[in-house]
């Protein structure tokens, strides 16, 4: 039988169309059932573009003012509260057949709808389209269940429940976030079919098997699915359960922290390279280091048991200097870091300024002031790290000075901290120092002063304390004063 062509149908439909017009008495105008341009719409935010063919007549009936409007019905075909979802222009169609190209709202899901046109001038109303399936998929993308832990074990006599992770972890977008879906649950049946289980945003499971979750876009087809969990019953006392890592078991640590999960449970325990981690007992637990991590889970009538281990892959340095470095004039500072960075590139500072031309591993500091070496590998992990040192003027206790002070600040800072006096009465000098508090009491006496006092905390409060010396020297010549120690 010779197929008749998609023209020869469609002006088979306009010569039906204008002699049951021609017959129709007192007739302004009559519009035909829509022709979809579709069998189902599937729509996502990437494409939502339909189309439907109508006829009407007579053409010159149209009026000028006139607009045609499609109407889609609810999900079951009914046109009781109808949506416009397209309206044309003033006068924009005006000759028949006509095709109109249209999109659907973000609440459509369904399996029933149609559509008809109106008109507005006449008033017309066509024949509603044949039925057809449509949906708008808010989520078109794989997204994860019990934090993306391939499998779970389940106590005899008891049950596992699976969820939709919300939000889950690394770059999972969840369907949760929109209210409105629903979900289909399945168990695996064999390499390529599956039964349906259940519906909603959890299963309780208590069946071995393979389980997933898709959000329930009807007869669509879509990438709204979520992985695979394997659940097993167990009968024992403690089962293997499974730990996932959002970053992998060898990752950098310039990624940020990895999200270490595993299978629901009643209470959780954290461990890493055998030592309990305090306070680690959720569902997950974030590292950026390596090491071997263990949880227990109580299942509830059985426990789980399960361990990872983790690479953060950064790379380790040290230099060969103290944190503080005394350097007299003249001298030079010999600085050497080594490290396990893959093609590292080095960079040198001096007080926040960059060491022009020093590009290696190694450098002869002179200059007083604080120094950071920042080392970048530049392969791998491409991560920095930064290490610091600094190189000071070298602390004479014995400073050449003329007189003897009377104030001292005792803070810490290295800068006149102890009561430095001329060097013809410390140590060596056969002088005698004594030190009294305001009451006379004797708190310091030495006879081998090292210009070390106070080297004790003196409890001072927010008022300065007064003290007072007495110097005897070894042919008996006397200096007496008072020293105010500044809190």
């Amino acid at each position: 039988m010779q197929t008749i062509s998609q023209n020869s149908k469609l002006y088979l439909i306009v010569s039906l169309f204008v002699i049951t017009v021609l017959n129709t008495a007192n007739a302004q105008i009559v519009i035909s059932k829509p022709q979809l341009g579709f069998s189902q719409a599937c729509a996502n935010e990437g494409f939502n573009t339909f189309s439907a063919t109508f006829v009407f007549a007579p053409d010159e009936s149209v009026e000028a003012s006139n607009q045609f409007t499609i109407e889609l019905s609810d999900s079951n075909g009914d046109f009781s509260n109808p949506t416009n979802i397209f309206i044309t222009e003033v006068g924009q169609v005006i000759t028949s057949p006509a095709t109109l190209n249209f999109q659907f709202p973000e609440n459509t899901a369904g399996e029933g709808y149609r559509i008809r046109i109106k008109s507005s001038a006449p008033v017309a109303t066509s024949t509603p389209s044949d039925p057809f399936a449509a949906y708008y998929k808010l989520h078109d993308i794989p997204f994860t269940i019990n934090n993306l832990v391939s499998t779970a074990a389940y106590c005899s006599g008891s049950s596992y429940l699976l969820t939709i992770d919300n939000p889950g972890t690394g770059n999972n977008i969840s369907p949760l976030i929109y209210p409105s879906l629903t979900y289909l649950w399945y168990r695996e049946t064999g390499p390529t079919t599956s039964e349906f289980v259940g519906e909603g945003s959890s299963l309780s499971v208590d069946e071995e098997g393979t389980y997933f979750v898709e959000t329930n876009y009807g007869s669509c087809t879509s990438d709204s699915f979520s992985n695979r969990v394997t659940i097993s019953e167990s009968t024992s006392g403690v089962t293997n359960i499974e730990i996932s890592s959002s970053l992998g078991t060898n990752f950098c640590p310039d990624q940020g922290a990895t999200v270490l999960s595993t299978v629901n449970g009643n209470s959780y325990q954290w461990y890493k390279n055998g030592i309990i981690i305090p306070d680690a007992t959720e569902q997950s637990y974030e590292t950026t280091e390596s090491g071997t991590f263990a949880v227990q889970v109580d299942l509830g009538g059985c426990s789980g048991a399960g361990e990872i281990i983790l690479d953060s892959q950064e790379f380790i340095g040290a230099i060969n200097v103290d944190d503080t470095n005394e350097l007299a004039e003249g001298e030079s500072l010999s600085v050497i870091l080594s490290d396990t960075a893959i093609s590292p590139e080095y960079q040198w500072f001096l007080n926040g300024q960059i060491i022009s031309g020093v590009t290696q591993n190694n450098f002869n500091a002179t200059e007083l002031g604080d120094y950071e070496i920042i080392v970048t590998e530049t392969q791998g992990c491409e991560t920095s790290v930064s290490f610091f040192f600094s190189i000071i003027e070298p602390f004479n206790p014995f400073p050449d000075i003329d007189k003897i002070p009377n104030l001292i600040s005792p803070n810490g800072d290295n800068i006149n901290d102890t009561w430095i006096i001329p060097q013809e009465y410390t140590a060596g000098s056969d002088t005698q120092i004594t030190i009294l508090t305001n009451r006379g009491e004797v708190v310091f006496q030495s006879n081998e002063y090292l210009n070390n006092w106070p080297e004790n905390d003196l409890e001072l409060t927010n008022i300065n304390k007064v003290f007072y010396y007495i110097i005897t020297t070894s042919d008996n010549q006397v200096k007496k004063g008072s020293i105010t120690i500044i809190k």
